[in-house]
């Protein structure tokens, strides 16, 4: 049973823990939007680990910016299952360059709670970051998600 609290002759309930989570991620949303200058991993990093950390499958997402860092738009482009997803380089140049974008930075899930690059990731990065460059897309990083960790293949050296 859920407590009630009074204060000046007002009922309040406490709130799920649900109910928290999607408060949190509404004011990230609002920080984070069409515009935000992304110029901290931390800035992004908190978007995300908002955004994705508690899937229950593996979404694929790209952060797609502009000349100076600013986001032009969050696209979760491949879902896969509990442990991976396919990622198609062809589909990641195509929406960068329908949105004229200068660089990105991706973004995907653990839903196993370890935020350990796996040397699948590794891959897939080095493959997405030739093919951006062939279009002039810079690869800012790639982060992973697992909870409200966030682990950066750039700061590990891994790019």
């Amino acid at each position: 049973m859920k407590k009630l609290h009074v204060e000046e002759g007002t009922w309040f309930r406490e709130a799920t823990a649900e109910e928290v989570v999607a408060a949190a991620r509404a004011v990230l949303a609002s920080r984070v939007r069409k515009g935000t200058a992304l110029t901290s991993p931390r800035i992004a990093s908190d978007y995300l680990a908002a955004r994705f950390g508690e899937r229950a499958h593996e979404v694929f997402s790209v952060l797609f910016l502009d000349a100076r860092s600013r986001l032009i738009d969050c696209v979760e482009l491949f879902r896969g299952t509990i442990d991976g997803a396919s990622v198609h380089p062809r589909e990641v140049v195509k929406e960068a360059l329908q949105r004229n974008a200068a660089a990105v930075i991706l973004c995907h899930n653990h839903p196993s709670g370890v935020a350990e690059p796996s040397h699948a990731d590794e891959m897939i990065t080095a493959r997405l970051r030739d093919a951006l460059a062939l279009v002039d897309v810079r690869l800012v990083d790639h982060l992973i998600v697992a909870g409200p960790t966030v682990v950066s293949l750039a700061e590990l050296g891994r790019l």
